[in-house]
């Protein structure tokens, strides 16, 4: 079942099963303002980070809950070539690009339309918007199962060849309050992108053998996130794209649990990476939902991507996409409870 609202400026739009499961989403950015989900013991809470007043996500934030576009992450020096032409684009972090730019998808309103018992927002992005070249034609559903599923798909088509990584920016707290370092994690990677200084990826691999960033089997997020580690130092803690062993929907990309509520997370995505945020730089500048003040590490986001920068880096999965092609990716949050084993 799918309720739609008024809220404020926007459409909100419910998504609920049988299990008493509920998403909301906004068609301003296409943001997931909420998602309510059981406990162990059947008690539901709140897991994402956003606001309760609509007037909040128009006076700035960190993408809380939004769809990003057109290119999900940096993009170094807010320029790229493509076929033998160079494009520059808004430089919103550090004179890099990032997250689409000043004016990028999270800040655009989406036109809705329920079809199915999915929500399906569309949005056409016109040719120069923030530097990229064609008019991109953007689908994104949002559909609830009984299982508990949330699933994510995005479709593009361009009449002018562009790069594309589209992606969500949830930020999750399985809680419901209170930081993140307890939460339990496991990525299916055994490698990321390595940084520098300004978070851009160096161009090659890096193995998570022996390093903080190996999270092959679960531990905790807080478990070595403060470890003398110069790629840790550079993102304030976890800031980084993990390169997924076996990318596709079947396989499991990422699982966390959170050993108080119970409140389990699978990530299941057909992206080769999935970015690995730890909410560094929240910093309690911003007054969420239930009047929660988000501090550093309240919250963090799994973000399933190709990789930063690519249209700059040959030996990264190309993103380019070219009249006559569609785009197509999915990604499926599955929500649950710890079972007798963990």
């Amino acid at each position: 079942m799918i309720i739609e609202e008024a809220f404020g400026q926007s459409k909100k739009f419910t998504l609920e099963n049988k299990n008493g499961v509920e998403v909301t989403v906004l068609n301003y950015g296409g943001i997931i303002q909420s998602i309510l989900t059981p406990d162990q013991n059947g008690l539901l809470a709140d897991i994402t980070l956003g606001f309760d007043q609509f007037e909040d996500y128009l006076k700035g934030h960190p993408y809380f809950g939004a769809i990003i576009g057109r290119y999900g992450n940096r993009i170094e020096g807010g320029r790229f070539e493509l076929d033998g032409k160079i494009y520059k684009l808004a430089t919103n972090s550090n004179g890099n690009h990032l997250h689409g730019g000043e004016q990028g998808f999270d800040k655009k309103f989406w036109h809705s339309e329920v079809e199915n018992e999915k929500l399906i927002l569309t949005y056409r992005s016109p040719h120069m918007e923030e530097g990229y070249p064609g008019n991109l034609d953007v689908k994104v559903s949002y559909e609830l199962n009984d299982e508990n599923a949330l699933i994510l798909t995005y479709e593009a088509a361009t009449d002018q060849a562009t790069p594309i990584s589209l992606t969500n920016h949830a930020y999750f707290n399985l809680a419901g309050s209170g930081d993140v370092l307890e939460h339990r994690l496991m990525i299916n990677a055994s490698y990321i992108t390595p940084v520098n200084r300004y978070i851009i990826p160096l161009g090659h691999l890096q193995e998570v053998a022996d390093t903080p960033f190996d999270f092959r089997s679960m531990k905790a997020i807080g478990q070595d996130i403060d470890s003398p580690d110069e790629q840790l130092e550079f993102g304030g803690g976890y800031d980084h794209n993990f390169v997924l062993d076996q990318p596709g929907i079947q396989y499991l990309a990422a699982k966390v649990l959170e050993p108080q509520s119970g409140r389990v997370l699978e990530v299941h995505t057909d992206e080769p990476g999935i970015q690995l945020y730890t909410g560094n730089w929240l910093e309690g500048h911003y007054n969420g939902k239930f009047q929660q003040n988000y501090g550093k590490r309240t919250g963090f986001c799994l973000e399933t991507q190709h990789f930063p920068d690519s249209p700059n880096q040959s030996n990264f999965p190309s993103v380019i996409i070219k009249p006559g092609e569609l785009f197509r990716s999915q990604t499926i949050y599955k929500f649950g409870v710890r079972s007798v084993d963990q």
